[in-house]
């Protein structure tokens, strides 16, 4: 049975360029289209894309919707539906204009591509996700060991994201001299830190208190000092793998390597909101619980800006709408202050009026009598 078409693998291979090189697209991003493509090909039985129809992309959306998640026993997410169907119409309104396919089928065919309107507004939802408490931090930087050398990396680590804001990757990628203890700052430089979009990034630490400061600035005078660790050296060496003492393979303690993706640091947080108690909160938590903390402690809209700047946003709008969204439990005690506000200001203004009335109500029965 066929597995691929030549024809296809060509023109899939143009079009991947393309996202890559015209529309600066992460490598990530292209082979989640690529993996949509290959998902078609094999609903269609690898024809020719130039022999696409609307009934293919009919029958493509079928099949999405019936389809079980293998590791769920459910079916698939909508969002997972809908980034799918978007590829595939992004994909062949590319094609449309393509010489050798421009003739096969027309730009709008794409459109066939749409999930209904109700499976569309649910897979762009905006949903509430868990945030870490800057409490529940502190309890699990409380609860973790720093005796051994991994041990204090991974508590370390825990701090510095608290204490930045730096997104894991960048992270994983940080070397010793980007940091200035000095000047309490971050250089997340584009050319040698794994940044979002590779933007370069001055940040300095946030006020988040002393004592989480201290972890990391303990940390870093420990490598520099004690492990000899130089400014090259990476900020959070990766585990070096051996033969133990007895004779397996284990963690011997710190090399002197970087991580080569956040896989491991996403473990480290796994291993120590558990370990605490707690469920576990993602690195990129910390960020949206920064924001919050940004919210109530700035006074002005200047401070905000700085704050939003200080997580990497060019806008502020970003901070508001990404990480500034209040959780149902805070709503609920915002609006009940804001009730029992409300109803005490009633009250003030409603005594005075009453106090008249009796007044009144006293003189008229006096000159009755």
């Amino acid at each position: 049975m066929r597995k691929h078409h030549p024809k296809n693998e060509r023109i899939k291979r143009k079009y991947l360029g393309y996202l890559e090189e015209a529309k600066r697209m992460s490598v990530k991003s292209t082979d989640q289209a690529a993996a949509s493509l290959a998902l078609f090909e094999a609903s269609t039985g690898y024809k020719d894309f130039a022999t696409f129809h609307i009934e293919q992309a009919r029958r493509f959306k079928r099949k999405q919707a019936e389809q079980i998640n293998p590791k769920t026993g459910r079916p698939l997410a909508k969002a997972t539906i809908y980034s799918r169907l978007m590829a595939l119409k992004a994909f062949f309104q590319w094609l449309s204009r393509e010489t050798g396919y421009k003739s096969k089928f027309s730009y709008s065919d794409a459109d066939y591509f749409n999930p209904s309107a109700n499976d569309g507004r649910i897979a762009t939802a905006n949903r509430e996700r868990p945030v870490p408490s800057a409490e529940q931090i502190r309890h699990v930087l409380k609860s973790m060991k720093a005796e051994t050398d991994l041990e204090k990396r991974n508590r370390a680590l825990i701090a510095f994201a608290f204490l930045t804001g730096v997104r894991d990757d960048a992270m994983a990628s940080l070397s010793i001299r980007h940091v200035d203890l000095d000047r309490r700052k971050v250089n997340q430089d584009a050319r040698t830190v794994r940044t979002k979009n590779r933007k370069t990034i001055q940040s300095v630490f946030f006020p988040v208190g002393e004592d989480v400061e201290a972890i990391v600035k303990d940390w870093i005078i420990f490598l520099t000092t004690e492990r000899l660790y130089g400014p090259d050296a990476p900020l959070f060496p990766s585990t070096q793998v051996g033969l133990t003492e007895k004779r397996v393979f284990g963690a011997l303690g710190l090399s002197r390597s970087p991580w080569s993706n956040a896989g491991s640091i996403r473990k480290i947080f796994r291993q120590a909101f558990e370990g605490a108690g707690l469920p576990y909160f993602n690195p990129h938590s910390f960020r949206k619980t920064l924001g919050q903390i940004g919210e109530r402690q700035c006074k002005t809209p200047e401070e905000f800006k700085a704050w939003s700047q200080n997580l990497g946003h060019e806008h502020v709008l970003t901070t508001f709408t990404s990480y500034g969204a209040v959780s149902s439990h805070r709503q609920e005690e915002i609006m009940g202050s804001l009730c029992e506000t409300s109803v005490g200001e009633v009250k003030a203004k409603v005594a005075p009026d009453m106090a008249t009335i009796q007044h009144v109500l006293k003189h008229l029965t006096e000159n009755t009598g």
